[in-house]
């Protein structure tokens, strides 16, 4: 249902157009069925009517057969593309904390497995309502020869569809087992890709992980994927031979039970071997429909839907408030579960207010909060008590978040790079670029043409100043460094404290920096300090001139 709700949703012409020229031509079979029945009653006396629409239907029939399939062929395509696009947008839209639980491995799962079935399910619903009509106009043109051989006929269906879904439900429930392997084993070629250097230089790890882990998860994946498709092969066979034993009932049994002629026998073998390819397709579709239907399981519980659109929408998202002169906490908390399940960390209440044109430090030991506190000052986080307020309008809706985050530009510890100076439209982009690259010392490194860097194979620190490039050239009101220098040699981290912060603060930007260089502290117009989700110091300060220590430094 949810697959169908989809694509009315995305692409309803192309899918009723699709069932149209599916209908024809499944109709078409059945009518050349009915012709060819007709001409073997009259002992291939064919009359001038039925030799026309034989010819009229052999154009007929594989002509919207074209049609069906290059409809269904850019109906999988799109609704693919339209899966990825609505997906990523609502992983792009959702909370961060709510990405952060669900974890980078289920969300590639879902992105690289549950969308493609989907998608594959998607393109055989066309198919199935070809097959559909050709079994039903079988079952018609059977029912007019004769009703009661019909009902006998209709009977072995239903016994057939209940043995076969009981195997299917079984079938289905290892298919789920699968793709919990899947998501597993994604997770482990992440750990192989980013702990590379680790399982090379220890013998005993990487042989322990190999068998112990990825062997095991593969093995696993593997059988249960076997197992399904086993107990699949089964119940399909079961079908075919449900058939056959229908066919040798109205050939052997029925004459000697009740009057059948044999033209009817002849009409009925010819429909019931005509229905089999039909009810092939449509046995075979079964399992990838139930994959589809594990996969949109997994895909709403990671807290997404991939039949109504969620995401936000960025068409009414406000430019950064550049004269903006007061950020306010009142009460602010924000509690989440740690390693540990059993413990609960909580940040607050916290309620303090910071100036334009501010440089602050954020300091305090690991797990003290300050990571936290600067996703919740940028509107990564929602407050879960309390609230934020710019300039004495409170920062509350998810609308009011994405606006309110545009004010910022940030550098995580962990930033991520891309190759692309992707939302900059400046015209003089590259010659700005190439004037920061220079102060950064990486103008030997690297080139940027057309907002495209040239290079990002570089060291960690490098790295660290490429992003501080970026956020550099976004001109954002607020910059927010999350421990930018622990990566810096002693003469870049003079370099970002006594030069580029000061800089950024002549410019009147407020300036949030997350930092254990305590030999820096006294540039800074305030010094906050965390200490288990508390501030235990919040210091206002006079900077002093490090003139005479950036000489000796440089």
């Amino acid at each position: 249902m949810n697959l169908i709700k989809f694509l009315l949703r995305n692409s309803p012409r192309l899918m009723v157009w699709s069932l149209v020229a599916g209908i024809v031509s499944g109709v078409s079979n059945s009518i050349l069925l009915a012709i060819i029945s007709s001409v073997l009653k009259l002992n291939g006396a064919a009359s001038r009517v039925l030799l026309s629409g034989f010819i009229g239907l052999c154009i007929v029939l594989p002509a919207s057969r074209y049609v069906s399939e290059l409809l269904l062929s850019r109906l999988g395509q799109g609704a693919l593309y339209s899966l990825r696009m609505e997906l990523s947008r609502q992983i792009l839209a959702a909370p961060l904390r709510h990405l952060e639980q669900l974890g980078t491995a289920r969300l590639m799962a879902a992105l690289t497995d549950d969308v493609p079935t989907v998608a594959g399910a998607i393109m055989t619903i066309p198919l199935l309502w070809v097959s559909a009509t050709v079994v039903i106009g079988c079952l018609v043109y059977m029912g007019i020869m004769s009703p009661a051989l019909l009902a006998i006929v209709l009977v072995f269906i239903v016994v057939g569809v209940i043995g076969y879904q009981f195997p299917m439900l079984r079938a289905q429930g290892l298919f789920r087992k699968a793709r919990q392997d899947a998501e597993a084993l994604l997770e482990h070629f992440r750990a192989i890709t980013q702990g590379t250097k680790e399982l090379k230089i220890h013998s005993d790890r990487r042989r322990t992980f190999l068998r112990d882990v990825l062997s095991a998860t593969a093995t696993s994946l593997r059988r249960h994927n076997i197992c399904g498709m086993k107990i699949h092969t089964v119940a399909t066979s079961w079908g075919q031979t449900l058939v056959f034993a229908v066919i040798g009932l109205i050939v052997f049994a029925l004459p000697s039970l009740m009057h059948v002629n044999g033209l009817m026998l002849t009409g009925y073998t010819l429909a019931l071997l005509y229905m089999m390819s039909p009810l092939q397709v449509i046995m075979n579709s079964l399992p990838m429909l139930s994959r589809a239907n594990v996969a949109l399981s997994r895909v709403h519980e990671l807290g997404f839907s991939l039949t109504s659109k969620e995401a936000e929408e960025t068409s009414c998202v406000q430019a950064p408030v550049r004269d903006w002169q007061a950020l306010e906490f009142i009460s602010v908390t924000h509690s989440y579960r740690g390693e540990d399940e059993n413990y609960i960390f909580t940040l607050g209440p916290i309620s303090t207010t910071f100036h334009a044109g501010e440089l602050v430090f954020i300091t305090g030991g690991n797990g003290s909060g300050k990571t936290t506190l600067v996703k919740l000052l940028c509107g990564l986080y929602a407050p879960g008590k309390g609230e934020i307020c710019l300039d004495g309008q409170p920062v509350s809706s998810q609308m009011e978040r994405e606006s309110y985050r545009q004010n910022f530009a940030v550098v995580f510890s962990d930033c991520f790079l891309f190759e692309r100076m992707f939302g900059l439209f400046d015209p003089k982009l590259d010659e700005r670029a190439l004037e920061c690259l220079a102060k950064l010392e990486l103008a030997d490194k690297v080139q940027i043409k057309d907002g495209r860097l040239s290079t990002l194979n570089l060291s960690q620190g490098q790295r660290k100043r490429l992003a501080l490039l970026t956020a550099f050239l976004e001109d954002r009101p607020i910059y927010l460094f999350d421990e930018w220098a622990a990566d810096q040699d002693p003469h870049f981290k003079a370099i970002f404290y006594l030069q580029l912060l000061p800089q950024l603060r002549a410019r009147n930007k407020t300036v949030f920096v997350i930092t254990h260089d305590d030999r820096y502290y006294t540039c800074a117009d305030r010094l906050i300090k965390l200490d288990a989700g508390e501030i235990v110091s919040d210091t206002r300060r006079v900077p002093q001139n490090h003139e005479n220590v950036m000489m000796t430094q440089l």
